[in-house]
């Protein structure tokens, strides 16, 4: 029984150090990565946001393990010479919160966002969701229409991915709530942040990764502890059928302009299973095709740019809409 006592002790003081270093790391990361935005109060969710320009709202939702600062890198200001942009931190990425016990659903956190941009008076948006943020975008279309006049997607997941990218299967092996917790408070930091050029790697590639995306693309928030369990839980309910499987019977429902742009050599998503087969289900989707891989915004954001303003244009105004 005494050895038993001094071995659980053992473990606990070492679960009790990773915890503390995860901690030490997190504010680190914080530091060299302060918000760039405000703050938008929802109930029991804060949402970070950064809000510039005037014209026809645009609204940016990021990607599995991403954040804004993967479309204030280069895109924002691109867009906000003709658009008010408007981007989010999903629920519990970046520097946006979850209540707990929230749902990571995908229809719970378009919800959310459908609160926030009737909160913000943004009317007929062009919503761009870009690689998981693409499944966002689209069930924000099908359960909120008032809140997306347009979906620009880029890199989208519009259909169940058949396996794991290697980049996410760690965040896959976190299905149940109390591991993913306790994995994310103590080991999850140290280790990506010894793997990140590995995974940065991966997520860009074939192109190359700018040398400070860390910083000024966001690749170091999602390293956090609170946002890897946010990031795991995330990965989870993407995978349920009630989540992306469920709409997939319902894409021929939507009546607004809806573009995806893909780059051809994309290691995350393929472009036949989730661009093409979007077509199958949207005869009148615009689909392009580019050279290049899954990070668009960050790696050819003069494109991205020119697809969402030729998605925009085609978008209904509001008298249209009524």
């Amino acid at each position: 029984m005494t050895t038993l006592l001094v071995d659980l002790v053992a473990v606990l003081l070492l679960l009790g150090g990773l915890a503390g270093l995860s901690a030490a790391l997190a504010r680190r990361i914080e530091r060299a990565e302060p918000p760039e935005g405000g703050f938008l109060d929802l109930d029991r969710d804060r949402l970070h946001v950064v809000d510039t320009g005037t014209g026809r709202p645009v609204v940016l939702i990021h990607g599995l393990s991403g954040q804004m600062g993967n479309f204030t890198y280069a895109l924002v200001d691109r867009l906000s010479r003709d658009f008010r942009v408007v981007a989010f931190d999903r629920p519990g990425s970046g520097y946006s919160t979850r209540a707990p016990g929230a749902s990571a659903g995908i229809h719970a956190q378009a919800a959310i966002l459908a609160k926030a941009i009737r909160a913000l008076k943004l009317e007929d948006p062009v919503i761009v969701g870009h690689s998981l943020g693409g499944a966002f975008a689209l069930a924000l279309a099908l359960d909120h229409p008032d809140c997306a006049a347009a979906l620009a997607l880029i890199s989208p997941a519009t259909h169940p991915m058949r396996s794991t990218p290697s980049v996410f299967r760690g965040l896959a092996l976190l299905r149940s709530s109390v591991p993913r917790r306790v994995f994310a408070w103590t080991l999850a930091t140290p280790i990506a942040l010894l793997a990140r050029r590995w995974g940065t790697r991966q997520v860009f590639a074939p192109e190359p990764a700018p040398p400070d995306f860390a910083t000024r693309g966001g690749g170091l928030l999602p390293l956090r502890p609170g946002n890897i369990e946010a990031s795991a839980a995330d990965l989870a309910a993407a995978k349920l059928p009630e989540d992306i499987e469920s709409m997939t019977i319902r894409y021929r429902s939507l009546t607004i302009p809806v573009g995806i742009l893909f780059g051809r050599s994309d290691p995350i998503l393929d472009w036949r299973a989730q661009g093409e087969a979007m077509k199958q289900d949207l005869p009148t989707l615009d689909l392009e095709i580019v050279e290049g891989g899954h990070m668009l915004p960050v790696t050819q954001p003069d494109a991205c740019a020119a697809f969402i303003r030729r998605i925009a244009a085609k978008a209904r105004t509001g008298e249209d809409l009524h």
